[in-house]
């Protein structure tokens, strides 16, 4: 059975700037979902998109991919938030973190920035 990010939620923030919070599973399957919504947004003028992924369980490479198609298809940064240790060590063996704006939470708006 093949497996499904349960949601993409959707915040457009405000100019410029979008939340995408994931729940599930990112994986072959579904990282074309999480590229479509990213694509969207981008279409609608969004160009610093934060993708949360608190409420991923598992992420792949598939996952990972997804990530750097997003980056390269937009104009502006793309911050990730809420990884569990297991996303953020894939993240950080791969040379994603360093590509992607990873970091810890900013109180103004709960994501997490480069420190």
């Amino acid at each position: 059975m093949p497996s499904q990010l349960s949601t993409i939620e959707v915040s457009r923030l405000d100019a410029g700037r979008a939340r995408l919070r994931l729940t599930g599973e990112l994986d072959y399957d579904t990282a074309p979902e999480l590229i479509a919504a990213a694509a969207d947004l981008h279409r609608d003028g969004y160009e610093e998109l934060m993708i949360d992924l608190g409420g991923v369980g598992l992420c792949d490479s598939s996952g990972l991919s997804a990530f750097v198609v997003i980056h390269r298809a937009g104009t502006g940064p793309v911050r990730l938030t809420g990884m569990n240790p297991q996303v953020q060590q894939l993240l950080d063996r791969t040379g994603l973190a360093e590509l992607l704006a990873v970091g810890r939470p900013a109180a103004s708006d709960d994501v997490r920035e480069v420190g």
